[in-house]
């Protein structure tokens, strides 16, 4: 059985595109998709990699999503622009944002790109990353069907409304923030109930507000920042304002289920993604050389005993470099699901 075996990552990226054009994504879908899922199961956040392909899959067919879709250009001004996803898979509306915002930031410093009528786009990080990775400053926002209570709140506000940041840093892995507005991601309470696993406390509430750790019971997760959870609420409002607000689109309260039952009607979901050149503030060699200097201090500072300083990002690439050789071993959920996609889509199982 899959779930006992480890899988290469290139076996994974190799199913998932397969899965998608099966189903009559096109070859542009496939490609976003599929590298978004990966980014998430290489870097081990599983809650948002390939665990999500039969959701994506479903969404494809039942015609939530546009499995052809034009991105294009539909406003802007100089270093701003406004894209239209066509009803996309979220991750290509965001690769093709922030390829546009890299785009910019090159010829004006500062790019910024906000995206109409996209959907789920997985892993912020994802595109923060691909900025960081040509050397730019890479922001990326999106909001989601309302799972979050506000702070002392009793009812399903916020989505779990990502912030991701990611920062070059010379003959290294880049510095790299992606964190959930709320105490976790949603995904992570699915993932947790294929697992059978009881929550952390107070991460997650019932229908009524009250804490829960038992996922099966969770109605709505709460906010980052336990007892001062309306830092997370606030910090969450900032990715609805740039994300929603700022495009036009769909507030997380007004958003359709992810988990349907319809899997038919665009969720017209918004995201916002920024590119920053560090040239045009100063002089690159200072730019790498402040970097340097921080993120050394920082995973030099002292420690409390028995514990580990570490940069954002530290701990997702050690993960990365251990798949990469590994590969990963499949929950028994996703497992069994990628056995029957095999089988139905008439595709290569997984190796």
């Amino acid at each position: 059985m899959t779930q006992d075996r480890h899988i290469a990552l290139a076996e994974l990226d190799r199913f998932c595109r397969a899965a998608f054009l099966a189903v009559g994504a096109d070859e542009a879908t496939a490609d976003a998709a599929t590298r978004s899922m990966m980014h998430g199961t290489r870097f081990g956040v599983d809650s948002h990699g390939v665990r999500l392909l039969p959701h994506y899959l479903k969404v494809l067919q039942g015609g939530r999503l546009n499995p052809r879709p034009q991105v294009r250009k539909v406003g802007g001004m100089g270093a701003i622009e406004v894209l239209d996803a066509d009803h996309a898979q979220g991750a290509l509306g965001a690769y093709r944002g922030m390829e546009r915002a890299c785009e910019l930031a090159r010829q004006f410093g500062i790019g910024a790109v906000a995206i109409r009528n996209n959907s789920h786009f997985g892993p912020a990080g994802a595109y923060s990353l691909a900025a960081a990775q040509q050397g730019l400053i890479g922001i990326s926002f999106c909001n989601s069907d309302s799972f979050v209570r506000l702070h002392d709140g009793a009812m399903r506000f916020h989505g779990t409304n990502p912030i991701s940041v990611a920062v070059p840093v010379q003959g290294e892995d880049p510095w790299f923030l992606d964190m959930a507005t709320s105490a976790i991601p949603y995904n992570r309470v699915l993932l947790y109930r294929s697992l059978g696993v009881e929550l952390p406390v107070g991460v997650a509430s019932d229908e009524a507000g009250v804490n829960t750790m038992d996922p099966e019971k969770t109605e709505m997760l709460a906010p980052l920042g336990g007892e001062f959870g309306f830092k997370g609420a606030a910090l969450a409002g900032v990715a609805e304002i740039f994300s929603a607000v700022l495009t036009g689109m769909t507030l997380s309260f007004d958003i359709p289920h992810m988990d349907g039952p319809d899997f038919s009607t665009p969720r017209r979901m918004g995201a916002f993604v920024l590119a920053l050149n560090p040239d045009a503030f100063l002089d690159r060699a200072q730019f790498d050389a402040g970097m340097r200097r921080y993120v050394d201090t920082l995973r030099n500072s002292p420690a409390r005993e028995d514990c580990r300083v570490m940069a954002p990002g530290d701990r997702e690439w050690q993960v990365a470099r251990q798949r990469e050789v590994q590969g990963v071993i499949l929950d028994p959920t996703t497992a069994t699901e990628f056995a029957s996609l095999s089988a139905s889509l008439g595709i290569a199982p997984l190796a």
